[in-house]
């Protein structure tokens, strides 16, 4: 082996040793930023909302205004520094905001939880991956609901608003043939939060899924969010 090659393969050993170092001392993304907490963050939605009661003669739809905006810190009911999770309510884009709840969210633990009238629920597991499952409420009182990543890190739009990186946590899409459907999944864009929401719980007169003998259906679209 002469010289001249020598001093080469040292070099390439000392410069694949500097370019792993680097590597390994460059920070994570974990993808925490698809669920901000910054204090001031907010979103806006305009929802829709249908509940239909066959034996009351219930078939109302609603449409409506709700803002979600992060607040100070606060203890959660586990003894962590949790954010506040504010929800404003009004009927039109004319009326003030009336503050409806105050709830907590956290990320801890690899995970995003949100505390809604005291139920914890995990909104999402980190970091993102198509292999990841988890059940949503794990720590209340509901039913299991097995929840999994799709569409990661894909562009999106709604609302004139365009964004870069995007993912869908697909939360319950049960199609029987008789009696009961259900589909529900959120849709979260980095440095945003949750852009869209898709919730259906139907109980059917058989297998028409427009055929509703009972159940509620919402749907919030993002039209303005940002900071204040």
């Amino acid at each position: 082996m002469n010289l001249l090659f020598k001093c080469f393969l040292r070099i390439t050993i000392i410069a694949v040793a500097f370019l792993v170092g680097c590597k390994k001392n460059e920070p994570v993304d974990l993808h925490y930023d698809y669920f901000p907490m910054d204090e001031g963050r907010f979103i806006t939605y305009s929802v829709r909302e249908i509940n239909i009661d066959y034996a009351l003669g219930l078939n109302d739809t609603l449409n409506y205004y709700v803002k979600t905006k992060i607040g100070d810190t606060i203890t959660d009911n586990e003894g962590r520094v949790a954010r506040r999770y504010e929800r404003y309510f009004r009927d039109s884009l004319t009326q003030p905001w009336a503050l409806q709840d105050s709830w907590t969210c956290i990320i801890a633990s690899g995970r995003a939880e949100l505390v809604e009238e005291n139920q914890r629920t995990i909104k999402m597991v980190f970091t993102p991956d198509k292999y990841k499952e988890w059940n949503c409420n794990a720590y209340n009182s509901f039913d299991a609901l097995d929840c999994y990543y799709r569409d990661l890190h894909e562009p999106a739009s709604i609302n004139g608003f365009s964004f870069a990186s995007t993912m869908t946590v697909e939360q319950e899409d049960f199609h029987p043939i008789l009696y009961f459907y259900r589909r529900k999944y959120e849709q979260y864009a980095k440095g945003v939060g949750m852009y869209y929401k898709h919730y259906k719980d139907f109980r059917l007169f058989g297998n028409d899924t427009l055929d509703v003998k009972k159940g509620k259906e919402l749907i919030m679209r993002l039209i303005d969010y940002g900071t204040e």
